[in-house]
C-alpha cells in the first residue's frame, strides 16, 4: 500500500498589498490602501462593506480597468492559468492595460458582472449581438457558431424563449432579465474566476434569490471562483466561503464566514452585523445603526481610519496609529489595536 498526499490546493488569484490611488487636483484618495487575499477555485470569497470603502476599485483593479485619474500605486496581482497545457503565473500589475495578453484575460480567465446592466448594454445593438462580439473576441467561432452558443448562454442562465430574446434591446427586459443576459455575457468565454460586483442590487427580493441561486449552479457545474462584492451581509452569510470587511480602502477583517458571523473580532465588522435586522428579536426593538458616515476621502482621519465611529477608541493610539493586519488565532485577521498583545 503506497502513501499518497494530497498536492495544496493552490489559491487561482493572489491580491498582495494592493495599493491603488486617484490622484486629483484636490488630493489624493487612497481608493485601495493595501489589501491583500486569495481565491480559490470552486469557493467564494465575499468582499463587505459600506458604499465608498474601496470594493469595485478593488475590483476594477484585478481587471486593470480602473477609471480615469486611478493607477495601481504598489502591490502585485497574480493569476494562476493554463496556457498550452502549463500552468503558468502573472503579476497583472505588470502587465500594460490595453495589452494583448491583458485583453485576452480580461473575458477568458475572469469576468465582471457589472452592478448595474442597465448601463453596462449598449442600447443600440441587441443583448445578442454583445454576448456574440464577445464570444468571437475570445474564439474562432463564425458569427452562425457564435449566435447558436449565445443562445445557449441565455438558455443556460434561465432565459425563457432564448431564440426570440437574442434580438431584444436591453431596455426591453425586465431588470432580472437583464442581469441574466449580464451573467451569460460574463460566462461566455468560459472564465476561471467571476467577479459579481452587486449582482443584486434594485432587484425585488424574489429576483434577488434567483439570482444568487443561478450564481450556486453555475459555480457547482464550472468549478468557477467567484468574487461578490456587495454592502450586503444577508447576502454574503448566505453565498461566501471566505469574507474580507473593508473600510475606507483598508482590510479590517478577513476570516471565514462562519467566524465572522459568529466570532467577529473587528468593532466595525461587529456593528455591522448588529444592523441586520432580527427575525427573533422583540417587537419594537430599535435597530442598532453605525454612527456619523465614511469620512470624506480627502479628509481621510489621522490613524485608524474608523477610529471617529468607534466605540472601542483608544485615545492617543487610535488616532496617532494606522494598526496593521494581524492574525487573531489561526483563522481571522485583523486591522486592530485592541488585540496588541
Amino acid at each position: 500500500m503506497t502513501n499518497s498526499t494530497l498536492a495544496p490546493v493552490l489559491p487561482i488569484l493572489s491580491v498582495k498589498e494592493l495599493k491603488t490611488y486617484f490622484h486629483q487636483d484636490e488630493g489624493i484618495v487612497r481608493a485601495v490602501d493595501g489589501v491583500s487575499f486569495d481565491v480559490y477555485p470552486g469557493k467564494t470569497l465575499g468582499i463587505v462593506g459600506e458604499s465608498g470603502c474601496g470594493k469595485s476599485v478593488t475590483a476594477r483593479s484585478i481587471l486593470r480597468i480602473v477609471e480615469q485619474g486611478g493607477r495601481i500605486q504598489g502591490g502585485e496581482i497574480w493569476l494562476r492559468h493554463q496556457r498550452n497545457g502549463q500552468m503558468h503565473e502573472v503579476d497583472l500589475t505588470q502587465l500594460q492595460e490595453e495589452s494583448q495578453e491583458m485583453r485576452s484575460i480580461r473575458g477568458s480567465e475572469i469576468a465582471l458582472i457589472f452592478q448595474e446592466p442597465m448601463t453596462s448594454f449598449s442600447a443600440f445593438h441587441t443583448v445578442g449581438n454583445q454576448i456574440i462580439e464577445a464570444i468571437r473576441i475570445h474564439s474562432s467561432l463564425s458569427r452562425k457558431e457564435a449566435r447558436e452558443r449565445a443562445i445557449d448562454l441565455l438558455r443556460m442562465v434561465g432565459i425563457p424563449r432564448p431564440e426570440r430574446r437574442i434580438d431584444e434591446y436591453s431596455f426591453q427586459l425586465s431588470g432580472g432579465l437583464r442581469q441574466r443576459v449580464m451573467i451569460a455575457m460574463a460566462l461566455s468565454s468560459n472564465p476561471k474566476v467571476l467577479i459579481a460586483d452587486e449582482p443584486t442590487t434594485a432587484l425585488d427580493v424574489t429576483t434577488q434569490a434567483q439570482i444568487l441561486e443561478l450564481l450556486v449552479q453555475i459555480q457547482e457545474e464550472k468549478g468557477l471562483a467567484i468574487i461578490l462584492i456587495t454592502h450586503d451581509m444577508g447576502v454574503i452569510a448566505e453565498m461566501a466561503d471566505e469574507v474580507v470587511v473593508m473600510y475606507l480602502g483598508r482590510l479590517v477583517e478577513q476570516g471565514p464566514v462562519d467566524d465572522i458571523f459568529h466570532a467577529p473580532q473587528h468593532p466595525y465588522t461587529k456593528l455591522l452585523l448588529k444592523s441586520i435586522p432580527n427575525i427573533m428579536a422583540k417587537p419594537r426593538t430599535k435597530l442598532a445603526t453605525l454612527v456619523g458616515s465614511i469620512p470624506h476621502p480627502y479628509n481621510r482621519p489621522a490613524g485608524c481610519p474608523f477610529h471617529p465611529r468607534c466605540p472601542s477608541f483608544i485615545a492617543g493610539k487610535c488616532d496617532v496609529e494606522e494598526p496593521q493586519p494581524k492574525p487573531v488565532n489561526v483563522r481571522q485577521v485583523v486591522s486592530c489595536f485592541l488585540y496588541d498583545e
